[in-house]
């Protein structure tokens, strides 16, 4: 069970907080009673979830280059956490053919940055590092991999987290061997969620063609990923921090994904879209020759699932509705910090691994 109590007062220092991921597990553990640092560049969209939801109010917000050593540093020592959460990234696998230099010197370098900072400290307990199901040697085949899968991301974005998930190996095994800091590293699917205004992700795509009256244009209708609500993987982060603080041995290296019910194909995730949202929309297939991406991905997360006892809290059709409900929300003018924490209770109060 995840104690909720357990972030009362905890010092906790999170990279990439002004990104969709990092904008909602800054929300969440602010409401549990934590001391929350942000480090991050500049909202990565216009509007964003960070500024949006007024989520830098209650925490401490530093505006921040991951790849500036000195000044990530600064910050950290500062805030001398217990807590860590790696998210800081260039998270878009078509940016990563554009300019995989930038790509490789955040994903990989930041991740030596963010280590060494814990290495000099004496004040952290627990890192979670947060990568992404793209890690994985993709060999196409139909069932989910495992955390002992050989790592060899094909594209710039996908083998620069292969190299984070190495980077943290090789510290974890030169340098936190007597296991006085605990650092595991959580392979997660594909998110969706309301506030995520990136560029190139089919659900955002698919609420910008809503609000403008238009047709929605799919890339590829028939690749397969692992869909689930933003919430699912940051409970997944705390649950993890939490207990490899208490216990070291929890340490490792976890797939964190919906059941294999909810791996869909683009173009039945678009489907299930255009029903909730109504309004008459629609969708068009429009392939646009842009580069390789994995047509078939799964996780087999049978191994958190037996360590921690999860189980994913939302299907896909709960994870859409809520992720719908949002974009409403601020289409009518709504408190967007309010339909967070709104959400933020339901999806507690629906998960029985949770102690409430």
């Amino acid at each position: 069970m995840l104690d909720l109590k357990f972030y009362v007062g905890k010092r906790v220092f999170v990279t990439g907080h002004t990104g969709f991921k990092g904008s909602w597990l800054c929300r969440v553990l602010k409401d549990l009673g934590a001391e929350v640092t942000g480090f991050s560049l500049e909202p990565p969209t216009d509007p964003s979830l960070f500024e949006i939801s007024n989520v830098k109010e209650g925490m401490h917000s530093y505006i921040g280059d991951i790849r500036d050593f000195a000044a990530l540093k600064e910050c950290f020592d500062g805030a001398e956490p217990e807590i860590v959460f790696h998210l800081a990234a260039q998270p878009i696998v078509r940016d990563s053919y554009k300019d995989p230099k930038y790509t490789y010197e955040t994903n990989v370098m930041g991740t030596v940055n963010i280590l060494e900072c814990v290495r000099l400290s004496g004040s952290v307990k627990s890192v979670v590092n947060v990568t992404t199901d793209k890690v994985y040697r993709n060999n196409e085949w139909e069932w989910g991999y495992r955390e002992n899968e050989p790592l060899d991301g094909f594209d710039p974005y996908s083998n620069s987290k292969s190299c984070s998930e190495l980077v943290t190996h090789a510290y974890n095994n030169s340098f936190f061997a007597d296991r006085r800091v605990a650092v595991s590293t959580a392979r997660a699917g594909n998110v969706i969620g309301g506030g995520d205004y990136a560029t190139d992700r089919i659900i955002p795509d698919c609420i910008r063609a809503a609000l403008g009256g238009k047709d929605i244009v799919v890339r590829n209708p028939h690749s397969t990923r692992p869909y689930q609500h933003v919430l699912e993987p940051v409970m997944a982060y705390l649950m993890i921090a939490a207990k490899q603080y208490e216990d070291s041995s929890y340490a490792g290296y976890y797939n964190v994904g919906p059941d294999e019910v909810d791996c869909l194909t683009t173009g039945s995730l678009v489907d299930l879209f255009c029903r909730i949202w109504g309004e008459e929309i629609g969708w068009i297939d429009r392939y646009d020759g842009g580069p390789h991406e994995a047509n078939f991905l799964k996780l087999d997360c049978s191994k958190f699932k037996t360590v921690f006892g999860w189980t994913p809290s939302w299907n896909i059709e709960g994870a859409m509705r809520y992720t719908v409900e949002w974009a409403k929300c601020h289409r009518d003018g709504g408190d967007m910090g309010e339909c967070m924490d709104r959400q933020i209770s339901d999806f507690v109060a629906a998960s029985d691994w949770i102690d409430k």
